[in-house]
């Protein structure tokens, strides 16, 4: 197994702590070629029985971009108007939850359920694995993507089955996450919802246990 120097442990601590959700983005292009190579770098991910069950979908057209950001936008109306504790509700409403107007580059990730690679090795038990790969080539993704100066955010307020419709992806497909890409607006080492006051980060050893 390659042994990596501390000097690298370093920098690997520097980029996970560096690492944001990002809401804010500039709208100038990405270079085709370095989407690509993160898109290909993503792939590296572990997954169930090497099925690599990922399927990137990169929304390209105008129509279907503004779509996507029309129902993200309703569906934050329809959680604000559920929230009944008016200091949280006030908050909620503040928070910029995605970047789809800016990015420049949207993705949908998808898990193929019905990939017949890695002959159900693993998935046959525990058929979620598939889409733990899946998150795990998103997280890759993330990373890669931080390294080289960009930033990436998941928008999660949506309808997973409208995002299907709308891209009119196979029926197998199961939806993991929508995804923005580019240049940030400004760089923060500590996430915005905890800025805000959202939610602060949870004390690390508080989430360890042991039997």
């Amino acid at each position: 197994m390659q042994a990596f120097d501390p000097d690298f442990c370093a920098t690997l601590t520097e980029l996970l702590t560096w690492r944001r959700d990002v809401r804010h983005f500039r709208t100038d292009p990405l270079d085709e070629a370095m989407v690509l190579e993160l898109l290909t770098l993503a792939q590296l991910a572990p997954s169930v029985g090497n099925s690599q069950p990922w399927r990137f979908v990169r929304v390209k057209t105008p129509a279907l971009r503004d779509a996507l950001a029309d129902h993200v936008d309703a569906e934050r109306e329809r959680a604000t108007s559920q929230i009944t504790d008016a200091t949280r509700h006030d908050a909620y409403r503040a928070l910029k939850l995605h970047g789809l107007g800016e990015a420049p580059e949207i993705i949908a990730v998808f898990c193929d359920d019905a990939t017949s690679a890695g002959a159900g090795l693993g998935a046959a038990t525990m058929p979620q694995t598939r889409l733990h790969s899946v998150v795990l080539a998103i997280h890759t993704l993330w990373l890669a993507a931080r390294a080289r100066g960009l930033a990436l955010g998941w928008v999660s307020i949506l309808d997973p089955a409208f995002v299907a419709r709308a891209l009119a992806v196979p029926d197998d497909w199961t939806f993991a996450a929508l995804l923005c890409l580019g240049h940030p607006e400004a760089v923060a080492d500590t996430p915005e919802l905890d800025r805000l006051g959202w939610q602060a980060r949870l004390d690390p050893l508080a989430q360890i246990s042991e039997r």
